[in-house]
Formats: structure tokens, C-alpha cells, sequence
């Protein structure tokens, strides 16, 4: 077995890999805030959990034994960040790129990356660890 076949290196040279698309075409956006009619773009969000996980095994759920308990409802991270952006201005000239929520979308998406990265070296320290090698 390699290390290119943990499912968990995997996961994340893909993420990676997106983040490196999605920066590209945010630059393309921001390069483009001038040109009259143009509307920005973005990539659809990247769902990796269902890779990770495993067929017939259930996910564990809160249980609710006194009716003072919350009800233990998942709440995630999308459910604040899917805020429609419909309020953001167009310009007489039909550009509707907004440099300020350009910049937001950019620096979420490098930061998302540099989480990305650092989790892939710590994997890789770990598994030079399990094997014996110091560097």
C-alpha cells in the first residue's frame, strides 16, 4: 500500500486542488470588475464528507430523555454562510462584481487552504512517525 492510497491524503490533495480552482477563478472575477456586463462566477461547494464515510455504519444522534433537553439539532457551518448575496449592487454598466465580497470569498478560501495543507503535513509527520524516520 502507498501513501497515495489513504483515503484521508486523498481527501485532502482534492480539497487542495479545488481551493487552487477556486482561487483561480475569484482572481478572474476581481480582474474583471470592470468589464461591463460581466458576472462573477464561483465553484459549487465541495461536499468530501461522504467519502469519508463508511457503508453500514450509522451516524451517532443526540437522544432527547427529558423534555427540558435540547433537542440536540446538528447545526453546521452552511447554515451561515448560504446567505443569499441578492442585495449586492449592479452597475449602470451591467457589472455586478462587488470587490468587497470578492476579497470575503478570497481570504475564507485561503484560509480553508492553508487548513488543508497543514492537515496534510501533520498526516505525513504522523505516518513518518508510525514508520520510524525523524525528519
Amino acid at each position: 500500500m502507498t501513501i497515495s492510497n489513504l483515503s484521508i491524503l486523498g481527501m485532502l490533495k482534492t480539497k487542495m486542488r479545488w481551493h487552487q480552482a477556486r482561487q483561480g477563478v475569484l482572481a478572474h472575477n476581481v480582474a474583471n470588475a470592470d468589464t461591463p456586463g460581466f458576472r462573477p462566477n464561483d465553484l459549487k461547494p465541495m461536499h468530501s464528507g461522504a467519502s469519508l464515510r463508511t457503508p453500514g455504519v450509522t451516524p451517532v444522534a443526540t437522544l432527547r430523555t427529558h423534555k427540558a433537553h435540547l433537542s440536540g439539532m446538528p447545526m453546521s457551518r452552511t447554515s451561515f454562510d448560504n446567505r443569499e448575496t441578492k442585495g449586492w449592487e449592479t452597475t449602470p454598466a451591467g457589472n455586478a462584481v462587488v470587490l468587497e465580497e470578492q476579497m470575503m470569498k478570497v481570504s475564507a478560501n485561503q484560509f480553508d487552504f492553508q487548513m488543508a495543507t497543514t492537515l496534510y503535513a501533520r498526516s505525513l509527520g504522523l505516518l513518518k512517525t508510525a514508520i520510524g524516520r525523524r525528519t
